[in-house]
């Protein structure tokens, strides 16, 4: 094939409009309609479309800059801490448009999120799951419920049910990663956002975490933003590369797919030169 240049303006091979779904996904969770991100007068994404399917993995990969992040945190509104910041567009969890909801604590309740470095509160091991149902009014025996059962869905119990009054620091980083799993799944949250979560962790643990993230998705809808094109390719049922439009002014989706397809015969000859390493 001829040589690429990553910020080509050439057309993609497959338009825009196409690449909205993904068909035979199944049941969409997320739709991604228009969106558009500013921090300030600072243009971060641009009109990015597609659909995330229910219950199923999706990785969103690209090189850093190109508002991968930036699009997770979009799903919980957790650019709402970041002044002069707003979304242009939709998002529709369900029939819910999380651009323009006022339910906040209930978006967050229902898509939960967990970040790149372990991040324990500086309490027990019971008492980082139980923080969120306590501040929701759940009563002790439904919070001591969901603490044992948050810690076996997150393939942790084994290894603390005997140490469960320890301070969650005490765990190895592993440990706390799952321990981050089972504090946001305790709430049942319908999606999972997942942000680069193994990058700190070590082969190991790492291999827990992506087993982990496939027993999930039983019960969960997860969409992980990973540098790691091995494991996206390893974890996720579908994948969204995006880049940074030429000159560097926003982040924009390139193409959606199957993750096989993706990574096997790629439509657009931007994601095939990145994922064969020829740029990032």
């Amino acid at each position: 094939m001829a040589d690429v240049r990553p910020w080509s303006d050439e057309p993609a091979a497959v338009s825009r409009p196409e690449l909205l779904a993904v068909q035979g996904a199944g049941v969409t969770k997320l739709k991604v309609e228009d969106l558009s991100f500013f921090y300030g007068k600072f243009k971060a994404l641009n009109d990015v479309s597609f659909e995330i399917p229910e219950k199923r993995i999706t990785a969103i990969i690209g090189p850093s800059g190109c508002g991968k992040s930036t699009l997770l945190r979009v799903f919980n509104r957790m650019y709402d801490l970041v002044p002069n910041s707003h979304a242009e567009g939709k998002v529709m969890l369900d029939s819910e448009n999380v651009v323009t909801t006022r339910k906040l604590l209930e978006l967050r309740q229902r898509v939960g999120m967990v970040f790149q470095r372990p991040s324990p509160f500086p309490m027990s091991i019971r008492d980082n799951i139980a923080f969120a149902p306590r501040l929701l009014g759940w009563k002790d025996k439904r919070i001591k419920t969901a603490v044992e059962e948050s810690l076996e869905r997150a393939a942790l119990l084994d290894e603390v049910k005997d140490r469960l009054g320890d301070p969650a620091t005490s765990l190895s980083g592993g440990q706390q990663q799952r321990l981050a799993i089972a504090r946001c799944i305790a709430v049942s949250p319908e999606v999972i956002l997942m942000d680069e979560p193994c990058s700190a962790l070590d082969p190991v643990a790492t291999l827990k975490i992506e087993d982990l993230m496939a027993t999930l998705t039983h019960d969960f809808t997860i969409v992980i933003v990973t540098h790691n094109m091995q494991q996206a390719a390893r974890v996720s049922d579908f994948t969204a590369f995006m880049l940074m439009n030429p000159g560097g002014r926003y982040g924009e989706l390139i193409e959606f797919a199957a993750t096989a397809d993706i990574f096997n015969q790629p439509q657009d000859p931007r994601t095939e030169a990145y994922i064969t390493g020829r740029f990032g």
